[in-house]
């Protein structure tokens, strides 16, 4: 690897200090892939450089995570022990700050049945779900990159592996505005500056609905819920004031849309990873807010079996506008991740929303967000819709309509 110790440094600084905004006296949950412990150990000492109090450090791996699923029966796999929940509880009283460094294999789920696969996440996410929910709005979180040989090999098949990891490290590192001799941390006000205006645009609009078109199949409606914010770049933890950024890299700006109201098909316009399998070619048709049908050319089974995952699987719980221009975009490669490639274009999530983008959404109940519109679910999944021609129309109460995107971009 040819990346410097100083760019090491400076990225995971800006992670901590910037992306997670660790605070002193906070509590660190970082998760990390065993094969990255060298940069685990530079971010846990900025987190305590930064005055945290713990970092706990959850390893991944994927090969044990693939024999597992290979081996295991699924009523095993999917019982959550009492010792995990026990660590839940004790992350719902320590609200910990929550880094998370994306370096899976892309494939690292392949050959193995969706049908277990599925069933695992969504019996063991009726258990997870109430503790996640118990600290939603709460905490600081914030999700990075690190690229394994694996991942680096599925984006550049063609090269060795020491150049397929310098190339991507090369486009992970521009897409989060760490260079040599540059200032990381004012890169992202400027970006973020940016965000926020457009944001600011979209709110003072106060559309009812927007409307997507695109020459591949795209024809879709969706309708907004009334008073709720749109949101980009970065987020205030409200027990702390303190303003984090949770995914870098970041272009996009969304909002919650109401549950249960849109119609039309939606083409997906790069594949999904999805558990470590791949979704490919494949478009979402709705009615009455729920998608009724779908196609893929690869994973049409995986897709299926994801809508199917709990009643608010099949509805969308995020739109979010990213143009083309992106740094993701430009650097001409699917990453094969969904932190990266959803913020190469616009996209949509199936699965639960954001109750934060309603006044007051941070103290509503699940229940209170539900009826208000908000989509609940074990899921968020994120796929790119952004056609190059993409055209999107924002509509008023009024019927009036106003242009928000043009080929693509910003009109």
């Amino acid at each position: 690897m040819s990346v410097s110790q100083n760019l090491l440094q400076k990225y995971a600084e800006l992670i901590v200090r910037t992306g997670a905004n660790v605070r002193p006296g906070q509590v660190v949950q970082l998760t990390i892939s065993v094969e990255q412990h060298d940069f685990a150990a530079l971010v846990v000492e900025e987190c305590y450089k930064a005055g945290a109090k713990k970092v706990n450090v959850e390893w991944t791996f994927d090969r044990q995570s693939k024999l597992n699923y290979l081996y295991a029966q699924e009523d095993t796999l999917a019982t959550v022990l009492p010792w995990e929940e026990e660590k839940l509880r004790q992350m719902v009283s320590d609200l910990p700050v929550r880094i998370y460094i994306a370096s899976e294999d892309p494939d690292a789920m392949s050959g193995v049945d969706p049908e277990k696969l599925s069933a695992v996440m969504r019996r063991r996410g009726a258990v997870i779900k109430p503790y996640r929910n118990a600290i939603d709005g709460k905490h600081q979180w914030c999700i990075a990159a690190y690229p394994s040989v694996k991942w680096a090999k599925k984006c550049f098949p063609e090269a060795s592996d020491e150049e397929a990891v310098d190339r991507l490290w090369d486009a992970i590192l521009k897409t989060v505005r760490v260079r040599e001799g540059n200032d990381p941390v004012a890169a992202w006000k400027e970006h973020t500056d940016f965000i926020e205006k457009k944001a600011a645009w979209l709110n003072a609009q106060a559309f009812a609905s927007l409307r997507y078109k695109s020459a591949n199949g795209t024809d879709f409606t969706v309708d907004l819920i009334p008073g709720a914010r749109w949101e980009g770049a970065g987020a205030l933890n409200p027990v702390n004031q303190a303003f984090y950024i949770p995914n870098m890299p970041t272009e996009e700006i969304f909002t919650s849309p109401i549950a249960g109201k849109c119609e039309g098909t939606l083409v997906a316009v790069k594949p999904l990873s999805w558990n470590s399998q791949l979704i490919e070619d494949f478009s979402i048709t709705f009615k009455n807010g729920r998608a009724v049908s779908c196609k893929a050319a690869k994973g049409q089974e995986l897709l299926e079996k994801m809508i199917a995952m709990d009643e608010g699987a099949a509805m969308l719980g995020e739109v979010a506008l990213v143009p083309k221009e992106s740094p993701v975009n430009q650097c001409g490669f699917l990453f094969y991740e969904t932190l990266f490639d959803e913020n190469a274009c616009c996209h949509c999530a199936l699965g639960a929303g954001f109750k934060e983008v309603l006044p007051g959404g941070d103290d509503l109940t699940v229940e209170e967000a539900r009826e208000k519109g908000i989509n609940d679910s074990i899921i968020h999944v994120d796929f790119m819709v952004g056609a190059d021609d993409l055209f999107i129309d924002g509509v008023r109460a009024d019927g009036s309509t106003e242009p928000i995107f043009r080929h693509g971009t910003w009109a």
